[in-house]
């Protein structure tokens, strides 16, 4: 058995959800706040056995797109002025990332 821990943006988080209940994955839901752009994850723990591990992942990647997107850069309070980026920048958001771990046991009460 293996725990799946699966962080995607907001924006994909439904999509995603629908897409694990579709395909009868059971998953756990927890609102989080990724470090870089401080904007709003989901965290999924989903526990699956090994066998079905391939097929959780094609789920993610199916539902979990990369994206461009305009961000305006947080203000460096009490940081260093010098690296500071006035203006929008484009990066790279969206996407999923998974970590698969192994379960030494599990109990369902």
């Amino acid at each position: 058995m293996k725990l799946v821990i699966a962080v995607v943006q907001d924006q994909d988080s439904n999509r995603l959800s629908n897409g694990l209940t579709k395909n009868e994955f059971r998953a756990t839901k927890l609102a989080s706040t990724g470090g870089f752009l401080r904007s709003g994850n989901t965290t999924f723990l989903i526990g699956v056995d090994d066998d079905r591990v391939p097929h959780l992942l094609d789920i993610i990647r199916d539902n979990c797109r990369a994206r461009e997107q305009m961000v305006a850069p947080v203000s460096p309070m009490g940081g260093n002025a010098d690296s500071y980026i006035p203006y929008p920048v484009e990066v790279e958001v969206g996407g999923a990332i998974v970590f698969v771990l192994p379960i030494e046991q599990f109990h369902h009460f």
